[in-house]
């Protein structure tokens, strides 16, 4: 059996974080845009976007082979409506993955100088600045989703509500 290049092996983990982060915004209390319980924080509607903003920043500085901040990548204007962020981040990260098209397992010891000018690999960036960015995040926001009062789902196990309807299903079915 061939061993799958890691480059691949990071596409697919990365497709699937895409596909629990659109079940999150699709979850999201549609009027609750504007909540933040901390008033210096991000609204639920601004952390949503900063995953689309991991995604595109981060795979257009590997493209152009820079990571500066007055860069703009396209089509990254934030929507101001609920109902708009899981749409625009199917897009954005559709965007982010044809930017990396091209990329090789050779690739992935090239070293960038990132933001803050700390040289690092590409796979540092692919690996830690973009995906465990996104899962961090990510996290925040099924958190933000709870308090705004809305039910996140299950990421990688039922959320509290599945669980429950599991473990009903499983008494029933001893009855």
């Amino acid at each position: 059996m061939a061993k799958l290049a890691e480059i691949d092996r990071f596409r697919d983990v990365w497709n699937a974080e895409a596909a629990r982060t659109i079940a999150l915004l699709d979850a999201l209390p549609t009027d609750k845009y504007d909540f933040r319980p901390d008033a210096d924080g991000r609204s639920i509607g601004e952390l949503a976007w900063h995953l689309s903003e991991i995604d595109a920043c981060l795979t257009f500085g590997i493209e152009h082979d820079r990571f500066r901040l007055d860069d703009d990548p396209p089509n990254l204007r934030r929507p101001r409506e609920i109902s708009l962020l899981a749409p625009g981040y199917r897009r954005v990260h559709q965007e982010a993955v044809a930017r990396l098209q091209t990329l090789t397992d050779s690739d992935l010891e090239r070293q960038v100088s990132y933001f803050d000018g700390r040289p690092l690999t590409i796979r540092e960036v692919l690996w830690d600045q973009l995906l465990r960015h996104l899962v961090h995040h990510r996290g925040q926001l099924v958190l933000l989703c709870r308090m705004a009062g809305g039910t996140p789902p299950g990421l990688y196990g039922p959320n509290r509500e599945q669980m429950r309807a599991l473990q009903a299903s499983m008494s029933a079915g001893k009855a």
